[in-house]
C-alpha cells in the first residue's frame, strides 16, 4: 500500500531480490524495484532525484539511473527499466525514509507503481560519478501506473540548484528505444512523491509519441547534415540557481554560434513556445550577444509565421521533401 515503510532485506525476503542496488529486478515475481535516495546524489554533487514539475500529461518522478563512475548506459539495470512494459514486469519506488529505530538499517517508504514514461523514457544529464568525473547520466522519468495513487510528499519534491552553472552535453537526437537485454535477478524499488488527488498517467497519447520522436529524427538528421559540413555540435544542460532540474537546448552549432529548438510539428503554436525557449536559453549561453538562435521544423511554415521569426530576429531552417534544409547556412545575424 503507497505510504507504508519497509526495508529492503523485508522485500528482499518476499520476492527473492537483491538488497544493495538502487534497481533491483525480480524476476519470478515479474517486478522490478527501485529505490531513491537523494542525498545519495547530493554526496556527488548532484541532485537529479526527485519529483519534478507537472508536465501537460501529469505527474513526474526523476529517478537517476544506476552506475557510479563512467557514462550510464541503457543496459544492465538501466535496462531492466527500459524494457519493464515488453517484459510485462511491474516497476514499484521507494523512497529513503530515516533509520529503523534501534537499527542502522534505512527505512523504505512505498511511493507506489510506475510506468517509464514512453514518449521520453529518460534524459541525460552530466554529473559527477563517485571519483569526482563529470559522466553522463542517465535521469529516468517515471509515470503513475493507471489506479496509482501516489504517497508522496512535499518533501520528495526536487531540491533546487544551489548555484547557477552550463555544462556541454551531446543533443539528443531521438527517443530512446527499449533495449533486449539478458535474464536478470534481483529486485528493488526507487522513489517518488505524493498527491491528495488520484493520478494516473499510465498511457501517453500515441500522436503525441509519434510527434516527439518525429522531432527527435529531425535533430538527428540536422546533426548529421552539419557534421557533414564539418560543423562541431553539442548542447547544453543549463542549471539555475534556487530552481530545480535544468534548461536543455535541442542543439548548439559552436561552429556558427547557433542554438536551435526543434519541433515535431510546423504549427504557429509550436513555433511560439519555440520562440520563448529560445529566448530563455539564450540568456545563459556564454557569449550570447553574438549568439544566433533559430527553429528547426519538419517543413515549411506559413509566410505570416515566417514574419513572425523575422520580426523576433529568430532564423529559420526546415528539411525539405528531399530531405535537406532550407534556410541553412544560416543567412544573417542576430543585431
Amino acid at each position: 500500500m503507497p505510504g507504508r515503510l519497509t526495508t529492503r532485506d523485508a522485500i528482499a525476503a518476499a520476492y527473492g531480490c537483491g538488497t544493495f542496488q538502487g534497481i533491483e529486478p525480480a524476476d519470478d515475481a515479474g517486478k522490478v524495484f527501485v529505490y531513491s535516495d537523494p542525498s545519495a546524489g547530493e554526496e556527488y554533487g548532484y541532485t537529479f532525484d526527485g519529483r519534478a514539475e507537472d508536465d501537460e500529461f501529469g505527474p513526474l518522478y526523476l529517478y537517476t539511473g544506476a552506475g557510479a563512475k563512467g557514462d550510464q548506459k541503457p543496459s544492465g539495470r538501466n535496462g531492466s527499466l527500459l524494457t519493464h512494459a515488453e517484459k510485462g514486469r511491474e516497476v514499484h519506488l521507494f523512497v529513503a525514509h530515516g533509520k529503523v529505530p534501534g537499527s542502522g538499517a534505512m527505512q523504505q517508504r512505498y511511493i507506489g507503481q510506475m510506468v517509464v514514461d514512453p514518449i521520453t523514457p529518460y534524459e541525460v544529464r552530466r554529473g559527477p560519478g563517485r571519483d569526482g568525473v563529470m559522466r553522463d547520466v542517465l535521469v529516468f522519468r517515471f509515470r503513475p501506473a493507471e489506479g496509482t495513487t501516489p504517497a508522496w510528499t512535499e518533501a520528495d519534491r526536487m531540491p533546487a540548484a544551489a548555484k547557477s552553472d552550463v555544462e556541454i552535453t551531446e543533443p539528443v537526437v531521438e527517443v530512446a528505444e527499449p533495449v533486449t537485454l539478458p535474464k536478470q535477478s534481483g529486485a528493488q524499488v526507487k522513489k517518488t512523491e505524493q498527491h491528495s488527488t488520484a493520478e494516473t498517467v499510465a498511457d501517453i497519447p500515441a500522436g503525441q509519441r509519434k510527434v516527439l520522436r518525429r522531432e527527435g529524427e529531425l535533430v538527428k538528421a540536422f546533426v548529421a547534415h552539419l557534421t557533414a559540413a564539418g560543423h562541431e555540435t553539442h548542447s547544453f544542460q543549463i542549471t539555475i540557481k534556487g530552481e530545480p532540474g535544468a534548461l536543455t537546448p535541442d542543439l548548439y552549432d559552436a561552429t556558427d554560434h547557433a542554438l536551435y529548438e526543434a519541433k515535431g510539428l510546423t504549427t504557429r503554436a509550436n513555433v511560439r513556445m519555440a520562440i520563448g525557449q529560445l529566448a530563455d536559453y539564450r540568456r545563459h549561453i556564454p557569449g550570447r550577444k553574438e549568439l544566433r538562435v533559430a527553429v528547426l521544423l519538419p517543413s515549411e511554415p506559413t509566410e505570416d509565421v515566417k514574419d513572425l521569426l523575422g520580426e523576433e530576429y529568430v532564423e529559420l531552417v526546415y528539411q525539405t521533401e528531399d530531405g535537406g534544409f532550407a534556410g541553412w547556412p544560416l543567412a544573417y545575424n542576430q543585431p
